[in-house]
């Protein structure tokens, strides 16, 4: 095995690659992120982690350190564009024996950098500025921050006990040093208020109102939006005083979602084979896996999440569900399509239709087409300007 200091010169050869690799493909666009990612040893906030096997059948995790696969192969792994899983179910991980996991789902990671550092680009901060981020991790984005502003201006918030412990010694261990919070980000951090800048590294299915009243006016929040099917996407608004707006952006990155807005358990009622009313639907459940028509049902339900089974025997259908509403839309191939079922308050694939073709009538654009204008009177996202088309995030 490889000695302390060799370890180190191998580290930094490889973030210098790391930032090359970066800023050929635009995401590190600035001589002072681009120094920030060659200093910050990314092997100190990621000692172990776990990487997808490429196995067929159920999704299995193995477990990567120095001691399972060698450790130049770790070093390698460590500081190239990935995201590596550090938690799973909210279980810290027994590192002294680690052993494959399956049928379990991702809770804490380390971003790929290109997305990390595309975010703090995107994030436009200057010399002097106080920063809060919502969603600690590993810490190896407070890192970059503090890197680039100083320790003492950077915040940050993380909900896991156990995560954000890790990350206070990983800080420490790399002679960082920012004001570290366990806490739930949704409250902020009103004694450190003002804010220039807020950043989240998890989705929020709405703009939390205490980030509006500790950004500055003028000042920039920087978040990802998302509901219970799929993610929105990276949106930047800026604030003014009670009220905040912006844009989402082209890229759609898939964070977790903060973990005191996580979807119930319970998907609600799974309606019988006679429950509810038949019509023809004008699409099925492609809707679900292409990617502008899943970012309309999205905003269309805000409450629902679907699946697909087979019933009694029955051809494969796909539910959606609505566990606020009770509400139910029920998909079964037909001869010439699909037939949709429905029932409960709220007619889910009528409002799940009109905001496709909806979508269709403005061109099929990209997410970067739409806005976000947060106020007292609610929080609505908008397509094209904010007089256009509006579908309400959920309160």
């Amino acid at each position: 095995m490889a000695s302390e200091p060799d370890i180190e010169t191998a580290a930094a050869d490889l973030r210098l690659r790391l930032a090359r690799q970066l800023e050929e493909d635009g995401r590190l666009r600035s001589p002072q992120w681009r120094a920030a990612v060659e200093a910050v040893p990314r092997h100190v906030f990621v000692p172990r982690f776990y990487r997808q096997s490429d196995a067929p059948g159920v999704t299995t995790w193995e477990p990567v350190t120095p001691e399972t696969v060698d450790q130049d192969e770790w070093l390698r792994l460590v500081y190239t564009d990935e995201t590596w899983m550090t938690q799973f179910d909210r279980h810290d991980i027994d590192w002294t024996d680690p052993k494959p996991i399956s049928n379990a789902a991702p809770t804490s990671s380390s971003t790929l950098p290109s997305l990390v550092v595309r975010m703090l680009e995107d994030l436009d901060v200057h010399d002097g500025m106080n920063v809060l981020e919502i969603g600690t991790g590993t810490g190896y984005s407070t890192a970059l921050l503090c890197h680039r502003l100083d320790s003492g201006r950077v915040t940050s918030i993380e909900t896991d006990e156990g995560v954000a412990r890790r990350a206070r010694e990983a800080l420490a261990a790399a002679g960082y040093s920012p004001y570290l919070l366990v806490g739930d980000g949704r409250v902020g951090h009103p004694d450190g208020a003002p804010y220039d800048r807020l950043i989240a590294t998890c989705g929020f299915r709405n703009i939390p109102p205490s980030w509006l009243e500790q950004v500055r006016p003028g000042g920039v929040i920087l978040t990802t939006l998302r509901g219970w099917m799929r993610s929105l996407g990276l949106v930047k608004l800026i604030a003014a005083g009670d009220s905040a707006s912006g844009w989402f952006s082209e890229d759609d990155p898939s964070f977790m979602i903060a973990r005191q807005q996580d979807a119930p358990e319970s998907l609600g009622m799974v309606p019988g084979p006679a429950d509810g009313t038949k019509r023809k639907a004008a699409y099925g459940p492609e809707t679900f896996t292409d990617s502008g028509p899943a970012f309309m049902a999205q905003l269309a339900a805000p409450d629902a999440r679907f699946f697909s089974m087979a019933v009694d025997g029955s051809p494969l259908s796909t539910f959606v569900l609505d566990s606020v509403t009770d509400s139910f839309a029920v998909l079964t191939a037909a001869d010439s399509g699909w037939e949709v079922r429905q029932g409960g308050p709220r007619r889910l694939w009528d409002v799940i239709e009109s905001a496709i073709a909806t979508w269709e009538e403005h061109g099929a654009p990209s997410t970067a087409a739409f806005g976000v204008t947060v106020s007292r009177d609610g929080q609505v996202v908008w397509l094209g300007n904010p007089s256009g088309p509006q579908w309400r995030l959920p309160s």
